[in-house]
């Protein structure tokens, strides 16, 4: 079999083609890129965290979600991710997020294995978003705040669980 030699555009063309479909798929890949920066540390050792809150004189603060859940994405994306960013935050609290019902292993402030989904059960968490905070034992403080609430208010009941535990753990 005889095969004949391409027209005399027809490499350009094709190269002109893939370097469009490569910016394409690059500029495709940027937002999951970008969202991957802006997200929350997930927990995987709640003991080693509660050293570094203890380190930095701070409370805990888990956030429990559920993937595909709207409300959880929008108390991570408009209060906590840009409070973990916030450099002021980071003397004040270490945030970490535990997925409710997932198998992924977790250690516990007390060092047992265990997983993020027992983990949320055992601390009766089973609506999402739910955030808690916990001293540098593991001790919850205060009430946790279940739910998206009223969004006006929902920075203020933050503050306010976040000022709890660094009176705890400071000793205030």
């Amino acid at each position: 079999m005889k095969y004949s030699k391409p027209p005399v555009g027809m490499t350009a063309v094709s190269r002109l083609i893939a370097v469009w479909a490569l910016i394409l798929a690059w500029g495709l890949a940027l937002p999951g890129a970008a969202r991957a920066v802006d997200s929350l540390v997930h927990a995987t050792n709640l003991q080693a965290d509660a050293r570094t809150a203890a380190k930095r004189r701070a409370p805990l603060l888990v956030v429990f979600t559920s993937p595909h859940c709207p409300y959880c994405e929008r108390v991570k994306r408009e209060y906590l991710i840009p409070m973990h960013k916030d450099p002021a935050y980071r003397s004040r609290v270490v945030i970490r997020e535990v997925t409710i019902g997932a198998t992924d292993p977790l250690t516990g402030f007390d060092g047992t294995s265990t997983t993020e989904g027992a983990f949320a059960a055992a601390h009766k968490v089973f609506m999402v978003p739910t955030v808690q905070v916990f001293d540098t034992q593991g001790n919850t403080v205060g009430d946790a705040i279940v739910g998206l609430l009223i969004p006006d208010y929902y920075f203020g009941y933050l503050e306010s669980a976040i000022d709890a535990g660094v009176n705890k753990v400071r000793g205030k």
